[in-house]
């Protein structure tokens, strides 16, 4: 089980088996590829706007920091999520690679 925003959960259905309570701007589910939604989940929130570390931590949904870190991390490695320092905060945005592989996923929604 894990919390992803109601937006995530409806853009990319096909990756829920099952939807449990909403909670705010969340629903509780049973994800079929656990990894997959993790890594739309941050990109997803990168699609529109850049954002803080903290901001996207929040916004993702991913609860455990460990688990948030190692699919940031992997983002970065991969190319999909650039970083940038500004001042005191790490600012992270969707790269042309990640835009890529989100839109992937969503056009087979559209």
């Amino acid at each position: 089980m894990t919390y992803i925003p109601v937006e995530v959960a409806d853009q990319f259905s096909d990756f829920i088996i099952t939807r449990d309570e909403q909670v705010l701007d969340s629903v509780k589910a049973r994800a079929r590829d656990f990894s997959t939604i993790s890594l739309l989940k941050l990109l997803y929130q990168l699609r529109c706007n850049p954002m803080t570390f903290s901001d996207l931590y929040i916004k993702s949904n991913i609860r455990m920091k460990k688990s948030f870190l190692n699919y940031l991390h992997l983002c970065v490695n991969y190319n999909f999520v650039t970083k940038l320092p500004v001042g005191s905060n790490m600012i992270y945005s969707i790269t042309d690679k990640g835009r890529t592989m989100l839109d992937l996923f969503m056009q087979k929604s559209n």
